[in-house]
């Protein structure tokens, strides 16, 4: 049986909340904050669809999934290692 990365650091979370170090904190973090983005994205979509979005609603939702896109990728980036060809 596969294990999604979330789950296994779910798991480790609840068995060994103290032994965590910093990239599993940035991971779950991540996570949550690409999940956040996923939500915005069907809020705003389901306010154009609805035909009657409120324009300064959308915007605010855009915005915030603006800066949720940029803290992704400085996450990602401090995760992910450079790599020198």
């Amino acid at each position: 049986m596969l294990i999604s990365q979330g789950d296994f650091l779910k798991n480790r979370i609840m068995h060994n909340p103290r032994k965590m170090n910093h990239e599993d904190v940035q991971r779950v973090r991540l996570e949550i904050l690409q999940r956040e983005h996923r939500d915005l994205d069907l809020a705003i979509a389901a306010l154009d669809a609805g035909g009657r979005a409120d324009a300064l609603a959308v915007r605010r939702l855009k915005k915030r999934k603006l800066a949720l896109k940029d803290e992704i990728q400085r996450i990602s980036d401090e995760i992910t290692p450079d790599i020198i060809a």
